[in-house]
C-alpha cells in the first residue's frame, strides 16, 4: 500500500449535497473515512488489520448514528450508498482483499 488516495476525491459527496445530513456529522463520518485512508497510505497491512480497520470506522459511524438522529436525521439509504460508495472506491484504489459488504459488516444503519 503506502500509495496517496486521490486528494481531490470528494467524499460522501450525496450527503454534502442534501441539507438533510448535518455538515458537521457529514464531516464527523468523512473524518473516520479518512482515518482509513490514512493508517492505509501508511504501509502494507495483512486481510485481518483491515477488516479490523473497517470495523473499527463502522462501528464509529454506528455511534454517531445516535447523534443524527438527535439532530432529527438519520443515516438512511442516501447515507449508507454514499459511505458505501467510498467504500468501494478505497477498496478498489488500494486493491484490498475485502468486499464492501465484508467492509461494513458491523453497520447498524
Amino acid at each position: 500500500m503506502g500509495s496517496k488516495f486521490d486528494r481531490a476525491y470528494r467524499y460522501l459527496k450525496g450527503m454534502y449535497a442534501d441539507n438533510y445530513y448535518p455538515r458537521v456529522l457529514v464531516d464527523r463520518v468523512r473524518g473516520e473515512i479518512e482515518g482509513v485512508v490514512g493508517w492505509l497510505e501508511m504501509g502494507e497491512h495483512d486481510s485481518e488489520e483491515v477488516q479490523e480497520r473497517f470495523d473499527s470506522m463502522t462501528s464509529a459511524i454506528n455511534d454517531l448514528s445516535v447523534v443524527f438522529t438527535e439532530n432529527d436525521s438519520e443515516i438512511g439509504t442516501g447515507a449508507r450508498n454514499a459511505i458505501a460508495l467510498d467504500v468501494i472506491n478505497i477498496i478498489s484504489y488500494y486493491k484490498l482483499p475485502v468486499k464492501v459488504n465484508d467492509a461494513l459488516r458491523l453497520r447498524t444503519w
